[in-house]
């Protein structure tokens, strides 16, 4: 069962139909919207300061989700990917956003709506990028703009890939998942 732990008086809140892998941490002043996805080994620490996530929002496999203590709380917005061993710290990120594999997001940056910030890349502190944009590299700079077709080509369709893989997990006869 995933580890849900209320730290400081505050205890995590889920919306709807939110699913936790086996072994995923979710601690203190966190509030998820519905279909929020959090897979194996990832962490969303609201120990310091509070995480707020909209719906749809998925946290893939050993990414991690914090803040900075009386400085920089984390705002996700609706239908955002944080890939695989990502790092979402003390930051915004606005609707339809692609975070990337191993990329860091740091403390007072703003990622605007329909963003792919490219696996690998540093998003540096105090970091503005423009909507409708792809970011790359140590640190990051804009790449390109989008094409519209990413949107829902790429972003759409992982947000709606990671509500189908946690729909396999609940057929509790096979599965020790938990459904929040």
């Amino acid at each position: 069962m995933a580890l849900i732990i209320k730290v400081r008086g505050k205890k995590p809140v889920f919306g709807t139909n939110c699913h936790l892998a086996k072994n995923a941490t979710v601690v203190g002043d966190v509030v998820m919207g519905d279909d929020c996805t959090v897979w194996f080994n990832a962490v969303v620490r609201g120990d310091v300061n509070y995480i707020r996530m909209d719906n749809k929002v998925n946290v893939q496999d050993c990414a991690v989700i914090h803040g900075t203590y009386n400085k920089a709380a984390t705002h996700i917005g609706n239908s955002v990917s944080i890939a695989h061993g990502a790092v979402v710290h003390g930051c915004t990120i606005h609707d339809h956003v692609l975070v990337g594999m191993r990329a860091v997001i740091m403390d007072n940056a703003v990622i605007g709506s329909n963003c792919i910030i490219a696996a690998g890349s540093v998003i540096l502190e105090n970091t503005v990028c423009e909507p409708n944009s792809v970011y790359a590299g140590i640190p990051a700079k804009k790449i390109k703009t989008i094409d519209p077709a990413l949107v829902t080509g790429e972003i759409e369709r992982i947000a709606n890939s990671y509500l189908m893989y946690a729909s396999w997990y609940k057929d509790k006869e096979n599965s020790e998942e938990t459904d929040v």
